[in-house]
């Protein structure tokens, strides 16, 4: 069990932490399979990670069943992917303590996310929340990962990774594999569909303000129909349109169509024809994926085979860089 040869090996991972959004899915989650044609890749559903926040028990394991089946209902085939849930690799907490003493609490300190999160929830801010890149970073170099797609929040967690990875290589020798940045296809930078100054988030307390990668067809039109535009009444992409841009955006994505095409499109027509359109888009897009989870969703022997073969191909992997790594510090080994 080897990795393709030649192939370069990316990893991404995903909290359980509820439904995708129509804006994770056109940023990041849509572009996972097209991936998958050109490199190694690793899927985690990273259910680790997710208990900083101390989640519901029963939730915690009804979300990340659904977040795997979604993984693979928007094409992720197990064969030629590895796609695994995170706790059901060990080797991702063993490396993270070992990583814990070669990352300064300094730079730790630093991590803007850290900060975020402990101001947000004064009364929870546990060791975990603080040791979050260090886990994050035993996730990307247990697999020697080449690349990582990360968003604008996650830049930081790869920065610190790069450097504790150079930092223990230049203790101990190679090691670890430097990860790079994933630079693919730009992904769609989806907005709020009530505060287009806003990234679109499955938290916002308004629930029209997003779209979940599981609404229904009537869910979607009622969201589109009601999402902020501007006092004009023709479709173009200009600036101080953000509601219109950003449907733009999300139908550019959906259909395929330049901007330029689509103010051709609806040329001469009012934002009530151009969000019926968006909205039929929207559906088109997400119903063989809804289609395909509600399948998968019903079939828990398949998913929990899934997850047994993802976790013993990751563990392969993990565990060689994990035993590697042990050896270089020092650990007593049979």
């Amino acid at each position: 069990m080897e990795a393709t040869q030649n192939k370069k090996i990316v990893l991404s991972a995903i909290q359980p932490t509820g439904t995708p959004t129509l804006g994770n899915y056109l940023g990041a989650l849509k572009n996972w399979k097209t991936m998958s044609a050109d490199y190694e890749c690793f899927y985690a559903v990273a259910d680790l990670h997710s208990i900083t926040v101390r989640p519901e028990p029963a939730l915690l394991r009804r979300r990340t069943l659904e977040m795997y089946a979604l993984l693979l209902a928007i094409g992720l085939d197990p064969k030629e992917n590895t796609v695994f849930v995170q706790s059901h690799v060990p080797a991702h907490a063993q490396l993270a303590w070992i990583l814990n003493c070669y990352a300064q609490f300094g730079e730790a300190a630093r991590m803007t996310q850290f900060k975020d999160k402990s101001e947000k929830h004064p009364e929870n801010v546990n060791v975990g929340l603080f040791a979050y890149p260090m886990l994050m970073a035993a996730d990307i170099l247990l697999y020697q990962a080449d690349y990582v797609p990360v968003g604008h929040d996650q830049k930081q967690h790869l920065e610190i990774t790069r450097d504790i990875a150079e930092r223990f290589n230049g203790i101990y020798g190679q090691t670890f594999k430097v990860p790079e940045p994933f630079i693919g296809k730009a992904g769609a930078n989806i907005k709020s569909l009530q505060d287009p100054t806003q990234k679109m988030s499955k938290s916002d307390p308004n629930a029209k303000a997003f779209i979940s990668m599981l609404d229904d067809a009537d869910a979607i039109v009622r969201k589109i129909k009601s999402a902020v535009t501007d006092s004009e009444s023709y479709v173009r992409y200009a600036e101080g349109k953000d509601g219109v841009n950003n449907l733009m955006g999300i139908y550019a994505c959906c259909t395929g169509r330049s901007y330029e095409q689509i103010e051709q499109e609806f040329a001469g027509k009012g934002y009530g024809d151009f969000k019926a359109a968006v909205a039929e888009a929207v559906v088109e897009e997400l119903r063989p994926v809804k289609t395909e989870f509600d399948r998968l969703i019903d079939d828990k022997a398949y998913l929990t085979a899934c997850m047994q073969e993802g976790a013993e191909k990751a563990s392969y992997f993990a565990g060689k860089t994990l035993r590697k790594a042990m050896k270089k510090v020092g650990f007593y080994q049979f």
